[in-house]
């Protein structure tokens, strides 16, 4: 099951049907947007095997231009996304698919040569890559989750200095 509540934090144990979340909505953003939309991957924890993580679905889609890329954002709007253009992080478009009440994926739009594309392959693969940082990484989570069940940005916020150094070690890799 994916979905959750805008702003909310919960954590579920990997589930393998998270990776077919994926390829079906893979299968069909490509139905929606063709050639437009370069390439995927599928990022965040629902990405990493044996990791806990909140039931939504991290795409990573490469698009050639991010800029011309904003034309597609009615298209994709227009199928159940929401486009959050208050978004922090450079270099992406980011959506999120659902209702508020049931938040199932989120969409990131990015060039392949970003420091955006680049972080979170590099996170994601480093975690897979390291069990024992990965569990670590649960631990915190399970932590912040405790605490800040109703607090998304807290939650977030609080695992900054985790992901920046894992992100350290995972370039320099």
């Amino acid at each position: 099951m994916v979905g959750l509540e805008r702003g909310t934090v919960e954590l579920r144990p990997h589930q393998p049907e998270w990776k077919r979340h994926y390829e079906a909505e893979v299968r069909r953003l490509e139905a929606i947007a063709g050639d437009r939309l370069l390439d995927y991957e599928h990022v965040g924890s629902t990405a990493v095997e044996e990791l806990a993580a909140k039931p939504i679905i991290d795409l990573l889609a490469v698009v050639a231009d991010v800029e011309d890329a904003t034309e597609l954002v009615p298209l994709l709007e227009s199928h159940g996304y929401e486009y959050r253009p208050e978004d922090d992080v450079p270099e992406r478009l980011f959506l999120a698919k659902g209702p508020r009440t049931n938040r199932t994926h989120y969409l990131s739009l990015t060039e392949r040569d970003t420091d955006c594309y680049r972080e979170a392959i590099a996170f994601r693969d480093f975690l897979r890559s390291h069990p024992d940082v990965a569990q670590e990484y649960e631990a915190l989570k399970r932590e912040l989750a405790k605490k800040h069940p109703d607090d998304r940005e807290a939650y977030t916020e609080r695992k900054g200095e985790f992901v920046e150094r894992v992100l350290r070690r995972a370039m320099d890799e």
